[in-house]
């Protein structure tokens, strides 16, 4: 290595997340947590800021189903009428009326091995509810990006809590998420920390 160059960077996956009421933000870091068990780094950045997101190896994108896909700005307003009703206890996430995954992935985000997608829906027949996860992962091939992983789908109940072993199974997922991206981009990409 020569006194001007730098060592390459090891792999990075970053995580896009749209949350309304905190679920799928929630997941997302969890989901970060579980890569992070791995010795790998991941950037985790809500959907509002995700607009100079530099390239990464592996794009993991997420985001709340409504009506059957991703949120739009009419579905958006709806849960902002829901947050203003105090039955419901429910408590909109700063910044989540901004914008959406909808709208951020119609630029071609960069990946240099493929994306990863997840959702979080009520805790239904999928016939019934649809899920985020396969509107997002149309879109991204659409940009020619490969799936890395098959998407998975993080329930709530229907009063928009996340059920109780969510939070194990996007531990684990994360951690899957760490290994398949080590293994596509070779064994020199483990971080010492």
């Amino acid at each position: 290595m020569t006194a001007n160059s730098s060592p390459t960077p090891g792999p990075m996956i970053a995580i896009v997340y749209e949350s309304l009421f905190g679920n799928t933000r929630l997941i997302a870091e969890t989901i970060a947590d579980g890569i992070r068990e791995q010795h790998m780094p991941v950037t985790v950045v809500p959907v509002a800021r995700a607009s100079a997101l530099p390239e990464c190896d592996v794009l993991v994108v997420g985001a709340p189903t409504h009506a059957h896909s991703l949120s739009s700005p009419a579905s958006r307003t709806e849960a902002e009428r829901w947050a203003h009703n105090p039955s419901r206890r429910l408590a909109l996430e700063n910044g989540s009326l901004i914008t959406g995954v909808r709208e951020w992935i119609e630029l071609p985000p960069a990946a240099r091995h493929g994306y990863v997608a997840f959702d979080t829906r009520v805790d239904m027949p999928r016939i019934f509810t649809g899920a985020a996860s396969s509107a997002i992962g149309r879109r991204l091939k659409k940009h020619g990006l490969l799936e890395v992983l098959p998407a998975e789908s993080f329930l709530v109940d229907k009063d928009s809590r996340l059920l109780p072993d969510e939070h194990d199974r996007a531990l684990r997922w994360g951690r899957e998420i760490a290994t398949t991206t080590r293994a596509l981009t070779g064994p020199s990409t483990r971080v010492h920390m």
